[in-house]
C-alpha cells in the first residue's frame, strides 16, 4: 500500500494544494470531509484509489506549487484568509443573492427549483456572515495572542492574558467553527445538487448563466477557505495552544 493511501485527503492537500483539483474531479470531499484517509474515501466513493494515486504523484512531477501554505506562520494565515476569503465572501454574497432575487423572480414559474434555490442561499448567506464575524472577534485575536505569547516566553499557560475566547478555550471555538464549517458545506451541497451542478437551462439568460458560475465559484472559494483552517490553521492553532498549557 502506497504511503500516501494512509494519509488522509486533507492532509495530501495541505502538502500540494494542487491535489485539490484531482479531488474535486473524483468528487472526494478535501476541506469539511478532509479527516478521512484517502484509501477509505475512495473505498466508499467506489473509486480506482491507483488512478487517483497515479494523477496524484504526476503533480510532483511539474514542480512544487506556489504557496507552501502548512510553512505559514499563524498569524500570517489568518491575515491571508480575512484578506482574500473573508473578503470575497463579504463581496460576492451582495453579488450573488441579486442575481439569485431576479432570476427567483423571472424564471420561478418555469424553473421552480430556483426559488428553493434562493431560500437556501439566504440561509448560507446568514450563516456565513455571522460566522466570519465570530471568526474575526473571538478566534482569531486569540489565536495571534497565543503566537505573540509564545513568541515572548513570558507569560505561562495557566494565567496567560490573551483573552480566552468567550471565557473558554481554542479547541471548544474552533469545534464550533468546524460544525458550522460542515453546515455551510452542507448547504452549498445543496445548492449544487438543486443546480445540477450549476449548470443552467439551454434557454437561460445572461443573469442565469452568471448566477449559477458565480454559486461555482463561491463554491470553489469555500472549499478552499475551510481547507485552509480546518486543515492547517486549526491544528496550528490547538498545537500552541497545548504547548501554553504544559509551560
Amino acid at each position: 500500500m502506497s504511503a500516501l493511501e494512509e494519509l488522509t485527503v486533507g492532509e495530501i492537500v495541505t502538502d500540494d494544494y494542487r491535489t485539490a483539483g484531482v479531488f474535486k474531479k473524483y468528487g472526494l470531499d478535501f476541506c469539511c470531509g478532509g479527516k478521512k484517509k484517502l484509501s477509505d474515501a475512495c473505498e466508499r466513493k467506489g473509486l480506482d484509489v491507483d488512478r487517483l494515486l497515479e494523477e496524484i504523484n504526476s503533480l510532483s512531477q511539474k514542480g512544487k506549487e506556489e504557496h507552501n501554505y502548512k510553512d505559514w506562520s499563524p498569524s500570517f494565515l489568518v491575515d491571508y484568509i480575512i484578506n482574500n476569503h473573508h473578503h470575497f465572501v463579504r463581496t460576492k454574497l451582495p453579488e450573488i443573492r441579486s442575481y439569485a432575487n431576479k432570476v427567483a423572480k423571472v424564471h420561478g414559474k418555469t424553473y421552480p427549483i430556483v426559488n428553493e434555490m434562493l431560500g437556501t442561499f439566504l440561509i448560507l448567506k446568514d450563516e456565513m456572515l455571522s460566522h466570519l464575524e465570530a471568526e474575526e472577534k473571538i478566534l482569531f485575536p486569540y489565536i495571534k495572542k497565543m503566537e505573540n505569547a509564545l513568541k515572548s516566553g513570558s507569560e505561562n499557560g495557566k494565567d496567560i492574558k490573551v483573552g480566552r475566547p468567550n471565557n473558554g478555550t481554542a479547541a471548544q471555538a474552533i469545534s464550533m467553527m468546524e460544525d458550522e464549517h460542515d453546515e455551510a458545506g452542507n448547504l452549498m451541497a445543496r445548492l449544487e445538487k438543486m443546480s445540477e451542478s450549476f449548470t443552467p437551462p439551454e434557454d437561460a439568460c445572461t443573469t442565469f448563466q452568471v448566477y449559477f458560475q458565480n454559486l461555482e465559484a463561491f463554491r470553489d472559494d469555500l472549499h478552499k477557505h475551510v481547507h485552509l483552517e480546518n486543515n492547517i490553521l486549526f491544528p496550528k492553532a490547538l498545537e500552541m495552544e497545548k504547548e501554553l498549557n504544559t509551560v
